[in-house]
């Protein structure tokens, strides 16, 4: 089963305008996003969006087209794990390739689960069919009141585990919030905290044995990810385990260097970045050293059904990231993830990754079809 047409339907849409409390200063507006599909020589049809509510798809459209144009046209698509091992060689002296390839990989996925009639996730081995999930908010407060306010939003809406992003909240004040957002929420909540990169040791040290003492779940991405020195020291600091790293430049080869280090105790991974060839891979190489790969956000609907097929078919990962608003970061499916009465997320039970594109939502926002 070969590739016979390769092309993405460039699709604009208006999402909520969020003011955030970081560099950004705001996300969502007008979002400019793509629909790639790969049709075989036997009429099946693979899909991945391209774009989030970061803003960014058209610049990624054109790179994914410089990177990949011509390259597609015959290829097969049980050829994933071969080209997979092509990347290095395709990205030469300039920037990695991987994040660019992930859509493809999850296409190639979604088309050979469609062959085949199977869910991504039994074609990986299924592991489960349930999984937790903490939901998380941009940050979009900066003051104390807010969080506080947004925690008691969450445990309403029957969430048992909550992400806070303080964005550019201040150390001291931090400090404040997170012991304010445990006495809301009480004790059997999950609490996590990420900062985005956003801290130096110092502050890090403090934030974290604040952490500490109010029971946090994990610290995620307090310091640069290749600060080698401070990983080393707030892993052996800490109570609470740091969980690195959403960064764009933490890929495969970066997480085996961390995992052989024995630091930090929990690592990040996402399809958005490498795949579910190299996000399954990870996952895998995480559990032999008994340590958690923790699936991090894709940033739109399909690349997010591709990590839930991936969180199905692995047991070191205790939770799917579930962003809010969903109106700011969903698109363009007949049904998106949401999650059941219970609270979590079960495994999808359609062919491919289990999700369905929206015609008619695509046909309304189509700007243009660029051919691959």
């Amino acid at each position: 089963m070969k590739i016979a047409k390769a092309k993405i339907d460039v699709i604009e849409f208006e999402v909520p305008r969020l003011t955030v409390n970081d560099a950004r200063g705001g996300m969502g507006g007008k979002l400019t996003a793509g629909v790639l599909r790969l049709i075989t020589d036997n009429g099946i049809e693979g899909n991945a969006h391209i774009g989030d509510r970061g803003g960014g798809g058209a610049s990624t459209i054109h790179s994914f087209q410089s990177a990949f144009e011509g390259r597609l046209i015959g290829m097969n698509i049980a050829d994933r794990e071969a080209l997979w091992h092509q990347l290095p060689g395709m990205s030469g002296h300039g920037a990695s390739v991987h994040a660019l390839w992930s859509h493809i990989d999850v296409a190639m996925w979604d088309a050979a689960g469609k062959a085949a009639n199977m869910p991504v996730h039994e074609m990986l081995g299924t592991a489960r069919r349930t999984t937790e999930v903490y939901a998380t908010y941009p940050p979009r407060n900066s003051t104390i009141e807010g969080y506080v306010a947004e925690a008691a939003e969450l445990v309403e809406r029957g969430f048992r585990a909550y992400k806070i992003h303080p964005g550019a909240m201040p150390a001291d004040v931090v400090i404040k919030m997170v012991a304010a957002v445990r006495r809301e929420v009480g004790d059997s909540m999950h609490l996590m905290l990420d900062p985005n990169n956003g801290y130096d040791l110092r502050s890090a040290l403090k934030i974290g044995r604040a952490l500490d003492e109010n029971g946090f779940y994990w610290f995620e991405d307090p310091v640069p990810w290749n600060d080698w020195r401070a990983i080393r020291t707030l892993s052996e600091e800490l109570d609470t385990p740091l969980n690195m790293s959403d960064s764009a430049q933490f890929l495969f080869n970066e997480a085996a260097r961390v995992l052989e280090q024995g630091w930090p105790p929990t690592i990040r991974g996402t399809t958005r970045k490498i795949g579910i060839t190299g996000l399954k891979k990870q996952c895998g190489m995480a559990e032999g050293f008994n340590v958690n790969c923790e699936v991090g956000t894709a940033g739109n609907s399909l690349m997010n059904a591709a990590n839930l097929n991936v969180i199905m078919s692995i047991l070191n990962c205790d939770f799917y990231e579930y962003w809010s608003p969903l109106e700011a970061q969903q698109f363009g499916l007949e049904q998106e993830i949401l999650v059941n009465s219970d609270g979590v997320l079960t495994a999808p039970t359609g062919p491919g990754l289990g999700y369905n594109v929206d015609e008619d939502f695509v046909a309304k926002h189509l700007v243009t079809t660029v051919e691959i």
